[in-house]
């Protein structure tokens, strides 16, 4: 028994003896462990360990109480950063595959943009940190004041300079299908801020006293309420059932390298109509009214300027199918021509009867800030196309012959939450168009799909995602898989799209369910921040 908690402890007592460079790598290190959690790997259970660590880290560093603030500050933002650092550097390597596409010109700039994006992105935590340091003391409601401000940190990365709320610690138990459906609630921050309380509380285990274990059973009350209510809203809340509508994934699994090569231009086409009029798979219905969907800048030539593809698709069609597809759009304006990251929606009879500009543009890829300076270094946008796009004027629904209608997201559109939360009329279905071959056989597409998945169970709607590469899916309104199309694979899945649910709470109130959260738990460490004497402490 000795031995056992000899062993319990090692790993606390490492982490709060720890000083100087020592300290800095401990945290680099469980910043890195926290990363498991992410997909593919999904093990979620490494938060229950890195977050501790991090609190253990801390405890060594400013738990005396005899530093100066400002020493404080700097020694928690430190730690921080360490561990957002070791967090975004294990998580977010597989961008550096998007810069071999074209190595010849870009391979040079892959170890600074593995290491530059997440020593950025790392400053929120270092930031949360530095600020949880100042009020940091030996009560448990130390755990509630780390998680404030990492949730926080959460929230100011996804909308700080347009935002990149990519791996958020509600996504990063995106692997749970059931802990998931608390998303349904409070949306990704909300239940990244109840991930970071649960994870982080085994951290009190080691200390003396009774209170210890008051901390842990509200921990596992906690989670096995939102286990339990993700359980319930899977297996005991009624189904919608299925729509009229089938749904036709179409994913040609196009190197990204042999893309906007113009001797491919006519094959890549052909094969997209080839895939697009094969016979019905076996998730298909006979007789059933379909929309064949097309990922992401689907084809490497301006649709709307070139005839004959028009033409092409029109005899693709019928009175029974749609198509909606990805494609550059050009408009020409006296000073210049601009270009949009667009989708279109055929009618029945091969006309145009919809379309759709992307909003948020990414940064480096579809447009260069700062473009005259950079240019000037030799930098210049990595997505290959005619020119820097421009953003679309707003979002949009639209809708089919049949009536239902669709929320557009193209590409990394889908992992913000607001996005996708409209407060008009409710369309029955969201649909994201991607191309992640970008980024090869790596962790990214992944997590891009894991995150896809969330916007679907946070509005109650099916979600149907077309990849060129991706993985390509079609999701129910609970996030379950009603078809997919794997990684590098090049197929169609026809299957029926799933009905709507009724409007979920973070449907209706947004965020407000999340700051509700987060200003309840601050009122409480407040309470106990000035009430040392009570039981919490």
């Amino acid at each position: 028994m000795d031995t056992v908690i000899a062993a319990l402890n090692a790993v606390p007592n490492a982490c709060l003896l720890a000083w100087g460079w020592r300290r800095g790598l401990y945290a680099l290190i469980v910043g890195a462990i926290a990363a498991l959690a992410l997909p593919p790997v999904n093990f979620i259970l490494s938060l229950a360990f890195a977050l501790p660590c991090l609190v253990w880290l801390l405890d060594g560093a400013v738990g005396s109480g005899e530093a100066s603030a400002l020493r404080r500050l700097r020694l928690g933002f430190g730690l921080g950063w360490l561990f957002g650092l070791g967090y975004f550097l294990a998580g977010l390597w597989w961008i550096g595959a998007a810069f071999l596409v074209d190595g010849e010109r870009y391979a040079w700039l892959l170890p600074v943009a593995v290491l530059a994006m997440p020593m950025g992105l790392a400053l929120f935590h270092g930031l949360a940190c530095g600020c949880a340091a100042l009020l940091w003391s030996n009560g448990a409601h130390r755990i509630a004041v780390l998680a404030i401000f990492l949730s926080t940190s959460d929230w100011l990365r996804g909308h700080v300079l347009t935002g990149f709320p990519w791996n958020t610690f509600g996504a990063a138990v995106s692997g749970s299908l059931e802990i998931s459906q608390f998303v349904s609630v409070a949306g990704a921050d909300g239940l990244g801020l109840l991930v970071l309380l649960i994870a982080a509380a085994p951290a009190v285990l080691t200390e003396p006293g009774r209170q210890k274990w008051r901390i842990g059973a509200v921990a596992l009350a906690t989670t096995l309420g939102v286990v339990g209510f993700g359980v319930w809203r899977l297996e005991v809340m009624p189904d919608p059932g299925l729509s009229e509508l089938d749904i036709r994934l179409v994913q040609p699994a196009i190197a990204q390298s042999e893309k906007w090569k113009p001797e491919n231009r006519d094959r890549i086409f052909s094969d997209y109509l080839d895939l697009s009029s094969r016979p019905q798979t076996e998730g298909g219905r006979v007789g059933a009214r379909r929309l064949i969907v097309w990922p992401e800048s689907a084809l490497p030539f301006l649709l709307t300027q070139t005839p004959s593809a028009l033409v092409a698709i029109s005899a693709l069609l019928n009175d029974q199918h749609q198509l909606v597809t990805g494609a550059i759009r050009a408009e020409a304006t006296e000073a210049q021509t601009q270009y949009y990251n667009s989708l279109f929606l055929f009618g029945p009879d091969g006309t145009i009867v919809g379309s759709y500009d992307k909003v948020h543009l990414v940064p480096f890829g579809e447009y260069l800030p700062l473009a005259d300076w950079l240019d000037a270094l030799g930098l210049s946008k990595l997505v290959e196309g005619p020119g820097a796009f421009s953003s679309g004027y707003g979002r949009r629904s639209l809708q089919l012959q049949g009536g239902e209608t669709f929320l557009p997201l193209i590409c990394y559109e889908v992992i913000f939450s607001n996005y996708s939360n409209v407060q008009s009329r409710r369309p029955d279905f969201l649909l994201n168009l991607t191309n992640d071959a970008w980024f090869g056989r790596t962790a990214g597409p992944f997590q891009h799909l894991a995150q896809a998945r969330m916007r679907a169970i946070e509005q109650g709607l099916p979600l149907v995602r077309a990849a060129n590469t991706g993985v390509s899916a079609v999701f129910d309104a609970k996030g379950r898989y009603l078809a997919r199309v794997e990684l590098e694979e090049k197929g169609i899945e026809d299957v029926a799209l799933s009905r709507a649910l009724s409007s979920t709470i973070f449907s209706r109130i947004g965020g407000y369910a999340y700051a509700l959260m987060l200003f309840l738990l601050s009122i409480f460490s407040v309470y106990c921040q000035y009430n040392r004497g009570s039981r919490y402490n």
